[in-house]
């Protein structure tokens, strides 16, 4: 009989990995195929919802903005309050925080997007050790905060050419500088993550999702950042730089962290000095000085972050093993392919003959029966008994008649004589060679089948 292979379930097959996901490993980029669902159309999915969602959630920040506004000022003018929704101003905290909220929530929504459509595993959307590394995050958040400290410092030494179009506000002229600066404090670091998970998230992710070469992840993503910062020439260099330095971080340390702890820390500075009145965050012209400083900085930082991941594990890709493809035998019943030898039967599938069948099924016809199962109706059942093994000499103490041995006693053999009629000190049966081979079976029998000695005498 051949013995026919295990075939594959009918069912639609998953897209083949790529090569560099399951070989040298899958860089950031390229994580979405880490996912449950990794076809080509689900980053457009994603963006889609998240973008629905969006509306709706801003329009909502925006209309209880608006009711709170009009309720503490009845007379409020409707091109005020859009005026209040894009314009910062450190003198307003609750415009400021609606601005700053409104950016925020693209995270959470960029999180509930991504599950919706790619499933679990979300935590491939922050880094290839399917989370948030936290301790490399606050590592980099140390390094940036040093070099900016330093850069800062060191821009002081050069020569002082302000960009204008910028309105200073000092603290005292401030009333709103406790709750403008809690405000900053609280939601930058939310806001700055939010733009990197979708601008160095889920837009790298998208593009490596159809380009394998990190290059089109890195640059593609950095003109849509540069389009969404409204500054003159100098100010959209230095953001281009910053996009794609995040980028290359991102790409070369597998992860978010860096580039977060970047993004962050630039962004509290810029907030911060405005609160304290050194600088205008609304200003949209840059100086050549800001300018080089910014170039300088997040090279320094670059150069920082570099050597740090070479001293750390190095972990920057993530290997995917594909699944195995399920496999049955096909049932007698359905198709033609008997079972397996040597493995059980499927539920209401017939055994190999030899073999015994399952727990709980009906045996073949013809088959002897698993010990507590049934016979089968009709099937003729071995009149003859079992051959009764030869049972040790019973060298027990004496029995009573009709006395049933004690618990870890031999019953006595059928054919062994009564214990009174029996001598307590009789010897023992002559042992020669032909009785030494029966007596040598006789004690196996008896200590194996001496259950068996019990149930027949019963």
């Amino acid at each position: 009989m051949t013995v026919p292979q295990p075939v594959p379930v009918p069912h639609r097959a998953a897209p083949a990995l790529p090569a560099d996901t399951t070989g040298p490993g899958a860089a950031f980029h390229r994580l979405l195929f880490a996912r449950q669902r990794r076809g080509w159309w689900t980053p457009l999915a994603t963006g889609a919802i998240g973008v629905v969602l969006y509306l709706i959630v801003s329009t909502v920040i925006g209309f209880v903005f608006a009711l709170t506004l009009f309720a503490s000022d009845p007379s409020a003018d409707v091109y005020a309050l859009l005026d209040r929704l894009v314009t910062i101003d450190v003198t307003d905290p609750l415009g400021l925080a609606v601005i700053l909220l409104s950016l925020a929530v693209m995270w959470p929504i960029y999180l509930l997007s991504s599950f919706l459509v790619n499933g679990r595993r979300v935590g491939f959307l922050s880094s290839v050790a399917g989370s948030l590394r936290w301790r490399w995050l606050l590592l980099c958040a140390g390094a940036a905060v040093v070099v900016y400290i330093v850069i800062s410092a060191l821009s002081f030494l050069l020569p002082a050419e302000e960009g204008s179009g910028g309105t200073l506000v000092p603290p005292q002229d401030n009333p709103a500088f406790v709750a403008s600066l809690v405000i900053v404090l609280i939601l930058v670091p939310f806001q700055a993550t939010a733009e990197e998970y979708v601008f160095r998230g889920y837009l790298m992710q998208t593009v490596g999702r159809w380009l394998k070469h990190p290059a089109w992840s890195i640059l593609l993503p950095v003109p849509l950042f540069v389009l969404g910062h409204v500054y003159d020439w100098a100010g959209q260099v230095s953001v281009g730089v910053f996009a794609i330095a995040a980028g290359w971080l991102t790409w070369r340390t597998g992860g978010l962290e860096s580039a977060i702890a970047l993004h962050v820390v630039n962004n509290l500075a810029a907030f911060g000095f405005s609160v304290f009145g050194l600088s205008d965050a609304a200003a949209t012209d840059t100086s050549v000085v800001s300018l080089v400083s910014s170039v300088v900085m997040i090279g320094a930082f670059v150069g920082v972050v570099e050597w740090l991941w070479r001293r750390g594990d190095g972990r920057r890709t993530l290997r995917i093993t594909p699944a195995p493809e399920p496999v049955q035998v096909l049932p007698v019943y359905a198709g033609a392919y008997p079972p397996v030898y040597g493995q059980p039967p499927m539920y209401g599938q017939l055994s190999v003959y030899g073999q015994a069948p399952a727990y709980g099924q009906p045996p073949v016809y013809g088959q002897p029966p698993v010990y507590g199962q049934p016979p089968v109706y009709g099937q003729p059942v071995d009149p003859t008994p079992a051959p009764t093994p030869p049972a040790a000499p019973y060298d027990g103490p004496p029995l009573q008649p009709h006395q049933a041995p004690r618990w870890g006693e031999y019953a006595p053999a059928p054919d062994a004589t009564p214990a009174p009629e029996r001598s307590a000190t009789a010897d023992p049966a002559p042992s020669g060679p032909a009785d030494s081979g029966s007596a040598g079976s006789g004690t196996d029998a008896g200590g194996s089948d001496g259950s068996t000695g019990s149930s027949s005498s019963d």
